[in-house]
């Protein structure tokens, strides 16, 4: 059931990298050069309420150092190219390998 979670929630990330793709394609398509947008920036677009509560959570319970060296640069890269790598994560810890027996049945 964990497993599945872990899927699921990487498949969502995937979506959402997806659509995050399709956006900063149709942006470089309409200026006629590479646009990647920051994670940071489509945060703040969609609701800079919870961008501000989870910035100073953060630098409430942890060392300022964490949001500053850490968290920021991670904010600042493509969100497209930040979910993609979530959904790669979630989806390799929610892998099941499966045993498959030998060619030859034991006489």
């Amino acid at each position: 059931m964990l497993r599945f979670l872990f899927r699921l929630a990487a498949m969502v990330a995937l979506a959402v990298s997806v659509i995050m793709a399709v956006l900063d394609v149709t942006r470089s398509v309409a200026a006629s050069q590479v646009v990647l947008t920051p994670l940071k920036t489509s945060w703040n677009a969609v609701s800079p309420d919870t961008l501000a509560s989870a910035e100073s959570f953060v630098r409430e319970k942890a060392p300022p150092v964490l949001w500053d060296g850490v968290v920021s640069r991670v904010l600042d890269q493509p969100g497209f190219a930040v979910f993609a790598v979530l959904a790669f994560l979630l989806y390799a810890i929610g892998y099941r390998r499966r045993r498959r027996p030998g060619r030859y049945a034991a006489a």
